[in-house]
């Protein structure tokens, strides 16, 4: 949508409507075995990436990353369950499509569920930032080709593997019977 002036018109950071979202659903999911009750609803790091915002929502059963709409031009509607592929410097990241009443339109790609492990707010918003600062830092992307190795035992002089090596060092013992 453009302005008056002809600029793309940009949506606000969407912070605060999935924060108000997810906290409703936090609600009718108290005491549920798989939430963490040491968690709250949190949105972490949201920031503007190629025409999107994008951040990471941590809930006390899931911390997912979030792309949301930020240049209505820039954005590609992905239908609810289906996925979308994105290239980040770490590697492709598959998101999920989804619509909430309340958040409106989002993408979401889950980096933990259950949150079980993680003691306090604290260390689940230090770990949410880390995890997106991880996706533009190429060292953490898969290797495209696994690295060749040989699996086989070392040969050691006369065809011997180094456990035949080792064993023969080993002094003999009487056989059981």
């Amino acid at each position: 949508m453009p302005s008056a002036n002809g600029d793309a018109l940009l949506r606000p950071d969407p912070s605060a409507s999935l924060v108000h979202a997810f906290r409703l659903v936090a609600e009718r999911m108290r005491g549920l075995a798989f939430v963490n009750p040491a968690l709250e609803v949190e949105a972490v790091a949201f920031a503007p990436w190629d025409g999107h915002w994008l951040g990471v929502l941590v809930t006390p059963w899931f911390m997912n990353l979030i792309l949301a709409p930020r240049d209505d031009a820039a954005w590609t509607h992905v239908e609810p369950g289906k996925n979308r592929t994105y290239a980040f410097p770490a590697g492709p990241y598959e998101f999920i499509g989804a619509r909430d009443d309340v958040a409106g339109e989002y993408q979401m790609c889950s980096l933990f569920s259950p949150l079980l492990h993680f003691d306090d707010q604290e260390t689940a918003r230090l770990v949410a930032g880390l995890a997106r600062e991880a996706l533009f830092d190429a060292e953490n992307a898969e290797n495209a080709q696994p690295p060749v190795g040989n699996l086989s035992p070392a040969r050691q002089a006369g065809g011997a593997t180094q456990r035949t090596a080792i064993q023969a060092r080993l002094p003999a013992r009487p056989l059981d019977r």
